[in-house]
């Protein structure tokens, strides 16, 4: 079985968008299309944690980390990428830098500790190493949980890199990611990383895929006949709520995160119970699309 390519030691996928290639003249009509597309991440980063551990014997991968580390999902993930900080995986044709950047390449066995066995079985250390090549820098600006289910906790995350060239110059690159802990031996460990890339070229010129407004109009309205009314987004930071009636009396809620490159990605489905809570749901809208047998 081929596996994925990697990147930042995790799977490296496309970001899907149904239609990427539809007319430009059918983008969302933005005001200010530089603010909206074309400017990187305001925030400030999250993995600045200043964090002491032991290198152990060169070369070896097998390091004991602090408990401490580890104590709750959330202390992983910042801790994980606090120490990714200042590594520098940059080789001699991809430059970077005016010559060792950070700690170079000390970090990586370090935070490869911070992955289960199973995930550790899966990606060995030298491919883990690699999937870092050309990047000299990681900053964490986006972390959210946004499920935990069967001991399993689920989060989001984006991250803006620094990365060399073949041009001599280093230049900023940005991913999102889902990335799975579990509990093992009494901490919190990553169980799977997935990465997707940004483009920032994309949504400014083609598609309303990009846009969670339109995206609830024209896939679960048109597409799926579900929305009777959409009310005003909600949007809080990056997280945006859009709620609609449906056309079968219920009340729902979809919830949507702004990437750095304005694009909105779909993260949860609810519908309102008859308590008044909200049930997540998974409606598939290319379903919709299918022929009626």
């Amino acid at each position: 079985m081929k596996l994925p390519a990697l990147i930042l030691g995790g799977a490296f996928k496309k970001q899907g968008l149904l239609n990427s290639n539809i007319e430009r003249h059918s983008r969302p009509n933005h005001k200010d299309l530089n603010e909206k597309y074309f400017r990187p991440s305001k925030l400030p980063a999250l993995n600045k944690r200043n964090l002491s551990y032991s290198i152990g014997e060169k070369d070896s991968i097998q390091i004991e980390l602090p408990k401490q580390f580890m104590l709750t999902p959330r202390d992983t993930i910042i801790n994980y990428f606090s120490i990714l900080r200042e590594a520098a995986h940059l080789s001699d044709n991809i430059a970077g830098g005016c010559g060792t950047v950070g700690m170079a390449t000390l970090p990586y066995p370090v935070v490869y500790n911070f992955l289960t066995i199973e995930y550790q079985k899966r990606v060995n250390y030298k491919n883990f190493f690699n999937s870092f090549r050309n990047i000299g820098h990681i900053n964490l600006v986006k972390l959210k949980r946004v499920r935990n289910e069967k001991g399993k906790w689920e989060y989001f995350a984006e991250i803006e890199t620094i990365e060399g060239s073949l041009k001599g110059l280093t230049y900023f690159a940005y991913y999102y990611s889902f990335i799975t802990i579990i509990r093992e031996n009494d901490v919190y460990k990553i169980d799977d990383l997935h990465f997707y890339g940004e483009d920032f070229l994309c949504a400014p010129y083609h598609g309303w895929s990009h846009d969670a407004e339109a995206v609830v109009d024209i896939k679960y309205g048109n597409w799926c006949k579900l929305v009777s009314r959409r009310y005003p987004t909600v949007q809080n930071g990056y997280v945006k709520n859009v709620f609609f009636k449906g056309t079968d009396g219920n009340d729902y809620l979809f919830i949507f995160f702004e990437l750095t490159n304005g694009t909105d990605i779909e993260i949860a489905q609810y519908r309102r119970g008859l308590d008044g809570g909200w049930i997540e749901i998974k409606i598939d809208p290319e379903k919709c699309l299918e022929p009626v047998q």
